[in-house]
């Protein structure tokens, strides 16, 4: 049987300073990040991605294949480049995405670039994308520690509770790397975008949530001392 009971009003002043810190421990900024800061494993350093890395990131970019399933590739030419760079700092800016440059640490070679994006700081969500991973380092120890430092910084810095992932339905590739990280496959978008080339793209999407993270870091900081590709 439902039974109200009465409690004791809490005074407006103090309600307000209640509500208030909540809202502080329940929502992110990406302004919270520092402009500088390097997030790093012993295998991979992310640094923000700024227009000097222009002619590193169209060199690890410039293969096709790289951006069959992100259509439009942002590397057919060094204007390209270069514009899609600025964008990416102007969103940064913004405080809408977060971007950054992979750097192999043992080599300090430029090795690709991923972002925070699509945030709901009311929600405490975001979503990490617009990976690239130049061929040579594909299937090795890149992206697991690279994603790694992202979602570590984001549940334990960023206070977020849910992780997502997207990517391309037909983008078995990134789709199995996705999986490999311990998020879970929640289904697919249908004709969820429109491609530069006029198709439609149906998108397959992913999500770590915060109870979940503590047995994905176990694992995957497992892998990483394995070795693992």
């Amino acid at each position: 049987m439902f039974e109200e009971k009465t409690i004791n009003r809490v005074p407006n002043k103090a309600l307000n300073q209640i509500r208030s810190e909540a809202t502080k421990q329940s929502t992110f900024s990406m302004e919270n990040i520092p402009p500088n800061v390097e997030l790093s494993t012993d295998k991979v350093i992310l640094r923000p991605l700024s227009i000097d890395h222009l002619h590193a990131f169209y060199q690890a970019g410039s293969y096709p294949e790289i951006w069959r399933w992100s259509l439009p590739d942002k590397c057919t030419s060094i204007e390209a480049t270069k514009s899609w760079i600025e964008h990416s700092v102007e969103m940064t800016e913004k405080g809408q995405h977060f971007a950054f440059a992979i750097f192999d640490k043992e080599t300090d070679e430029f090795v690709g670039s991923t972002r925070f994006c699509t945030m709901k700081p009311e929600d405490r969500n975001l979503e990490i994308g617009f990976t690239f991973i130049t061929p040579k380092y594909q299937r090795s120890y890149i992206n697991t520690h690279a994603k790694y430092c992202l979602l570590q910084f984001a549940f334990e810095k960023l206070n977020v509770i849910r992780v997502e992932f997207k990517t391309h339905e037909k983008n078995d590739k990134s789709r199995n790397a996705i999986a490999r990280l311990g998020a879970s496959f929640e289904g697919i978008l249908r004709n969820q975008r429109i491609l530069s080339d006029g198709t439609f793209r149906s998108t397959a999407i992913f999500s770590i949530i915060n109870s979940e993270w503590e047995g994905v870091k176990s694992e995957l900081e497992l892998k990483m001392t394995q070795g693992y590709a």
